[in-house]
């Protein structure tokens, strides 16, 4: 039902820029999307335009009059988007600057004394906001230890680590180097039959391009995304909150509203540019249902997203059109195991002998487009538990194809011998 034919993905990928060809290299496969995905083209043409305009917002005057109804417009567009009913939702400077803003309002905001408890899968974006600012509370820091044999975490693996006395949660939707996604209502679950009060903070980063949010289900405080991630561009994030977290003292302008938290002037390109994200997700999902719900044409893209990468990752680890597929290549190694049903359009692989960086350049040669991940501080906390000094990160979207898979794998045979 949610397959993507080829007639649609030829659609799919006219709506995109650089899909199969890099300005500077030419020809090459993309398969760098955990880096950040390509851009729509919509969002390439509204950033432009918007960034035209000398007006600003709260003047009296039609230009400035537009401004604010664009920047309305996208917040109910985001909101929507994140299955969010209420709650503030507003732009920063990054995904990792939010992240950082909301750990800090809801560690110094919490009860006093207590923990602070995250898990060891997580980016350093959300860990080293944790780290510095229990130190400043005084509070204790956990983490909860991922598996590593699954390249995820699970509510029972939160469960021992959980008090009464845990102030502040955080959770990683997915990995970007595992590729492996979270169950967030399971883990939230377990820690409000605990601790009721504790605030519980998302990281959606590398999960939004994927689809599939659904924040009212979840029962938490706060979400991060990165719209460079999920079709847009550089330079900003997306954060929602709680209504009981909008509240806490944070920083704001003496006289704002209570639940305000952008500070200066807004970046309409911003707001605008995501709203072309929205508007994107709403036209897939409307090639899979009648509906003329909104809500029901973006989660129906979610699980056409699902459906393609599944199908993709499959073709990549066990073979098509008579190629064979990693399992099945000497010398390979498939982080996070071969069949994990957590796993979201990603493969962390290695080569046995062969550096990673030195692989990404050999795909490189051969026109396809990965990244090599270290294990330094950004990938450490996955890698140097498997005893691995690297590995190459092949993250794939909706709009890639099959024939793309093929040429990866054709690629691997050649680089292997």
């Amino acid at each position: 039902m949610f397959k993507i034919n080829n007639e649609l993905m030829n659609e799919i990928r006219g709506r995109f820029s650089h899909v199969d060809h890099c300005p500077q290299q030419g020809s090459r496969v993309f398969f760098e999307n955990a880096g950040g995905a390509l851009t729509l083209k919509s969002v390439v043409e509204r950033s432009s335009e918007l960034a035209a305009i000398p007006d600003n917002q709260g003047r009296d005057n039609p230009a400035s009059h537009e401004l604010v109804n664009i920047i309305n417009q996208a917040k109910a567009d985001i909101r929507l988007f994140l299955g969010a009913a209420k709650g503030p939702v507003f732009v920063g400077e990054s995904g990792t600057e939010l992240l950082f803003r909301l750990v800090s309002v809801a560690i110094l905001g919490a009860d006093a004394g207590g923990d602070v408890v995250g898990s060891t899968l997580e980016h350093p974006a959300s860990v080293s906001a944790c780290q510095r600012w229990s130190t400043i509370a005084n509070r204790n820091f956990v983490q909860v230890p991922h598996n590593n044999q699954t390249g995820t975490v699970t509510a029972d693996d939160y469960r021992p680590y959980i008090t009464k006395d845990t102030r502040v949660a955080t959770i990683l939707h997915t990995s970007p180097v595992s590729g492996m996604s979270v169950n967030v209502s399971a883990i939230s679950k377990l820690i409000r039959s605990i601790s009721p009060d504790c605030f519980i903070i998302v990281d959606g980063i590398q999960h939004a391009a994927h689809g599939q949010i659904y924040i009212d289900s979840y029962d938490i405080d706060g979400y991060v995304i990165s719209p460079y991630k999920v079709f847009s561009r550089h330079g900003y994030g997306v954060a929602w909150v709680s209504g009981r977290m909008s509240t806490l003292p944070h920083d704001r302008l003496i006289g704002s509203p209570e639940d305000n938290w952008e500070l200066g002037t807004r970046d309409t390109g911003s707001y605008g540019t995501f709203s072309e994200v929205v508007k994107y997700f709403d036209w897939l999902g409307g090639k899979f249902t009648d509906s003329n719900d909104r809500r029901e044409r973006i989660e129906a893209a979610g699980k056409a997203i699902h459906a393609q990468e599944k199908e993709l990752t499959d073709a990549m680890l066990h073979g098509l059109e008579g190629l064979p597929g990693l399992v099945d290549m000497p010398r390979v190694g498939i982080i996070g195991g071969i069949d994990n049903p957590c796993r979201e359009g990603l493969l962390a692989i290695t080569l046995e002998g062969t550096n990673a960086v030195d692989l990404v350049s050999a795909l490189r040669e051969r026109g396809i487009r990965t990244h090599a991940r270290k294990a330094d501080h950004f990938s450490g906390n996955i890698l140097i538990p498997l005893g691995l000094e690297s590995c190459v990160r092949v993250s794939m979207c909706h709009y890639n194809t099959t024939r793309e898979v093929a040429q990866f794998l054709k690629a691997m045979q050649e680089i292997i011998g």
